[in-house]
């Protein structure tokens, strides 16, 4: 298996012409204006994270929150799986998208940046104002006591209540990795004496501290993205598909405020007619160029 942290890094190259020709159109829209800059999972897949629904993107099925909480079998089989995922993912490094987000938040362009990813990779690129809207892959909570922990303290819990696990697991061979920290194994019954660890201060069960499929983000981090689109001149989307509503919220907030909304994605989204440009390319390119020639405000 190829690790993330062996991934070789990803050239900079630039734009083709027509890329460059519709980048300009966006340089002419976003210039002199402050904008808030949403981001999905496209951004990070230069960073060897897959995606859930890019081109070429396998079907999932990830669990929901439902799912998690309703069966100790379901936990069981998540941890067991996020173990390995965990394993790779926190090796992951920004990418030069990554690093040009950054670049155009200390350069006074954006309002705020608004991710979906739990990755934390725009913070370890040295971005500051960033809402991780669906929360954080580093940090596990309590669900009884709210107690939140670090997930790389748990790491060392699991390798001690499990000891040979990721040696035996990833010798079965993972299949699919996840931007999550999801991972589907060939099983051959090691899920099956995966044994769990509880919060150490109540006994309760922990989660990862990120939004899964069929929760709700919390209402204040939603006002803070409202907040930063409100501030803003115009809105920039960059890897995202916006198939769930927790991102397209902010695109049909933006539109309906007559604000345009540039998108940059490899494929459809659905706030595709919401778009006052559409750019279909490299998220990291494209992130990359705009870095360069936008002048500071």
């Amino acid at each position: 298996m190829t690790g993330f942290a062996s991934l070789p890094p990803v050239a900079a190259a630039g734009p083709a012409h027509d890329e460059l020709e519709v980048l300009q159109d966006i340089h002419g829209v976003l210039a002199g204006e402050r904008f808030a800059l949403l981001t999905g999972a496209g951004l990070s897949t230069d960073s060897g994270i897959p995606d859930y629904r890019g081109p070429g993107a396998a079907p999932r099925a990830p669990m929901t929150y439902q799912e998690f909480v309703a069966e100790p079998e379901n936990r069981q089989r998540y941890w067991a799986r996020n173990h390995i995922g965990w394993s790779e993912l926190r090796r992951a490094d920004p990418n030069e998208g990554h690093a040009a987000a950054a670049r155009l938040e200390h350069r006074g362009l954006l309002t705020g940046l608004i991710t979906q990813n739990v990755d934390r990779l725009h913070e370890d690129a040295g971005s500051i104002n960033v809402v991780d809207l669906h929360g954080r892959f580093d940090q596990v909570v309590c669900l009884a006591c709210h107690r939140r922990y670090s997930r790389g303290l748990l790491a060392g819990v699991l390798e001690e209540l499990n000891p040979g696990f990721l040696e035996r697991a990833l010798a079965a061979g993972v299949v699919e990795m996840a931007p999550d920290a999801d991972a589907t194994v060939e099983d051959g019954g090691l899920i099956k004496g995966f044994v769990v660890a509880h919060c150490p201060a109540c006994g309760g069960t922990l989660k990862p501290d990120f939004v899964y499929f069929g929760e709700n983000v919390p209402k204040d981090r939603v006002e803070r993205c409202y907040a930063m689109v409100d501030r803003a001149g115009a809105l920039l989307v960059a890897g995202s598909s916006l198939t769930v509503m927790s991102g397209l919220r902010f695109v049909r907030h933006a539109a309906k405020q007559g604000k345009p909304v540039v998108i940059i994605n490899r494929g459809q989204t659905r706030g595709d007619q919401l778009a006052t440009i559409k750019l279909h390319a490299g998220v990291s390119g494209a992130l990359t160029w705009l870095a360069a020639e936008l002048p500071p405000l």
